[in-house]
């Protein structure tokens, strides 16, 4: 063994407690470590032939990195729907670490971390109460989840054509519906080969809505003649987390043929709330669902899942087994994760997860979202109320979008970079309608009343200036 590898096997235990102490003291102090930062270092090109060693690695660390570090976990860190980590959540990243597995096998493969994913996946079913019709499993993030539910909607569309898209290539064209989708959807229509523009973009509603114009679906559904094609529908849009109508959508299956896929990726959250469930009514009815559970599951980054119905397993199989690999064995006869999605090797994602749903169930994170619904309001209602500002579309759940009342698209970037620069709170920049504006996302079980109140104060200072 190398000798600075013997060295830290022998002190392994000081330099976990040394670690644990430094998240300690960043966890602890989250709510004062600034939100965003401009600050960077230059590039190092020192060389590393020797090695340190763990210790002074770490101590490096900590001078050169660990001060530039955001509390993008925070209570104040409102931009891309970033969630923080539960107490538990953390707990399960630290142990999926230390445990190493590939979770892949059900069984015969050595070690259980493909049944606590499978078990896990049922706690989300529950929690969004969803049918055990699905099966799912772990991925990095949203972009993948959307991915491996259009690969396997690319395969039934396929079907449909009299085609193996998986083992023949897309030989016709792939019709695609969508009115406001998620750029992670239409990245993944690259990546599938289905063409990032070649999606019909359908109407969406009046009255500042971002939900599809279920009268213009039926008609560009009718216009197909028959031919089957794929729908991509939204359970929160980005900007202002709007739905569209699922129940509409249900009835339109059983009038027209198509794959029916919603992105949920935080607004899928909704279900978790008696006061904000009707926005997902009947949504069971899909065949295909995205969520993003380093969003408002509020477990470390990367963790998503997809959920696709039951009946289309062969389907996902098709697409994604490795079927020139015989010692991985009879994918028909033992289940193995990595011949239903797109990852052969892959972490024990599921653990973080399974320790922050174990930890505070269903009435934990109702609590966690209608505390953040709550905050986005008290924002909203500030924003509504300021003569100086203006909000860009109605609060309907998590997220504020808005923009300076009487300005120029620039003066809102900038105004944003003032509010963001203080390092108090961080917010994005975005457009909506043609009009640059700023959103903020509402999904940390940490933020309070007085994170918003110190947002509002803030807000007022640089107006004023």
């Amino acid at each position: 063994m190398h000798p600075l590898l013997q060295q830290d096997l022998t002190e392994l235990d000081t330099l976990l407690k040394q670690t644990k102490e430094l998240s300690i003291n960043f966890l602890n102090r989250l709510d004062a470590v600034p939100a965003s930062s401009d600050y960077s270092i230059a590039e190092s090109n020192t060389s590393n032939m020797e090695g340190l060693g763990a210790m002074q690695t770490l101590q490096l660390f900590q001078q050169q990195y660990q001060p530039l570090m955001v509390s993008s976990g925070g209570p104040r860190y409102w931009g891309f729907v970033t969630g923080g980590t539960t107490p538990a959540s953390i707990m399960g990243d630290w142990l999926a670490s230390v445990y190493d597995q590939n979770t892949q096998a059900l069984k015969g493969q050595g070690d259980i971390s493909a049944q606590i994913e499978k078990e896990t996946l049922q706690l989300l079913l529950q929690l969004f109460n969803l049918p055990h019709a699905y099966t799912g499993g772990f991925v990095t993030g949203a972009t993948m989840s959307n991915f491996t539910c259009l690969a396997t909607a690319r395969q039934w569309m396929g079907k449909q054509q009299g085609n193996d898209i998986a083992k023949d290539g897309i030989t016709q064209p792939i019709k695609v519906f969508s009115a406001t989708p998620h750029s992670s959807a239409i990245k993944s229509m690259a990546m599938l080969g289905m063409g990032s523009r070649q999606f019909v973009k359908i109407k969406t509603m009046p009255g500042n809505r971002e939900a599809m114009d279920m009268d213009d679906l039926q008609k560009q559904l009718a216009d197909l003649n028959g031919e089957p094609c794929i729908l991509i529908s939204s359970a929160g849009t980005v900007n202002t987390v709007d739905y569209d109508d699922f129940t509409a959508i249900a009835a339109l299956r059983k009038k027209y043929s198509f794959w029916w896929h919603i992105d949920a990726a935080f607004g899928g959250f909704a279900a978790c709330s008696p006061l904000y469930a009707h926005l997902v009514k009947d949504w069971e009815d899909a065949d295909s669902i995205t969520i993003d559970c380093h969003k408002w599951l509020n477990v470390p980054y990367d963790s998503a899942v997809f959920f696709i119905k039951e009946k289309h397993r062969l389907l996902q199989l098709e697409t994604f087994q490795n079927s020139n690999a015989p010692y991985l064995g009879n994918p028909m006869e033992n289940f193995s994760y990595l011949n239903f999605l797109p990852e052969n090797s892959r972490r024990l994602r599921a653990l973080p997860a399974w320790f922050t749903l174990k930890a505070y169930g269903k009435e934990g994170y109702r609590a966690v979202v209608e505390n953040s619904v709550a905050m986005a309001q008290r924002l909203g209602n500030f924003i509504e109320q300021h003569p100086a500002l203006a909000l860009l579309a109605p609060v309907r759940l998590n997220t504020v979008c808005f923009a300076l009342a009487h300005a120029a698209d620039g003066e809102t970037e900038t105004f944003l970079h003032h509010l963001n620069s203080s390092g108090k709170i961080f917010m994005t920049l975005t457009v909506y309608n043609s009009r640059k504006g700023i959103r903020a996302a509402f999904v940390n079980w940490r933020t309070t009343a007085a994170d918003v109140d110190a947002a509002i104060d803030l807000i007022n200072l640089v107006l004023n200036k």
